[in-house]
């Protein structure tokens, strides 16, 4: 069941995340995009000339998998349909795109460990 903590700490992952993905040089275009019921993605940015979508797990621990676990073969199929649903909304084709994951670790009484996963899937 998702909290208002919960929320807030996804909302602070995804500020995390993008912050972390600028100083990597990607511009951010947006930032939790939904497409119908079908889902979300945390953030689309442009990397040189490729557009990424970027979903953004976080954990404090792993009680209930790894972060890089949660992206599950279901999830990876919303995450297409989504972009898919992004790109014709927007009136973009034959440009490179691909999927990137940031996973973040919450630390006790330490700066949250970032890692990016570039082409994740």
């Amino acid at each position: 069941m998702e909290t208002p903590h919960n929320r807030a700490r996804g909302a602070d992952a995804e500020t995390i995340a993008a912050q972390f993905l600028q100083r990597l040089g990607m511009r951010i275009v947006k930032r939790n995009f939904h497409f119908g019921r079908i889902g979300e993605i945390d953030i689309i940015a442009e990397d040189a000339e490729i557009l990424v979508f970027i979903e953004v797990k976080a954990r404090s621990n792993d009680h209930y998998g790894s972060p890089e676990a949660a992206i599950t073969a279901s999830k990876q199929r919303s995450l297409r349909r989504v972009a898919e649903g992004y790109l014709y909304t927007h009136g973009i084709s034959n440009r490179e795109c691909r999927f990137d994951v940031i996973t973040i670790r919450w630390r006790h009484d330490a700066e949250p460990d970032v890692r990016h996963i570039p082409s994740a899937f």
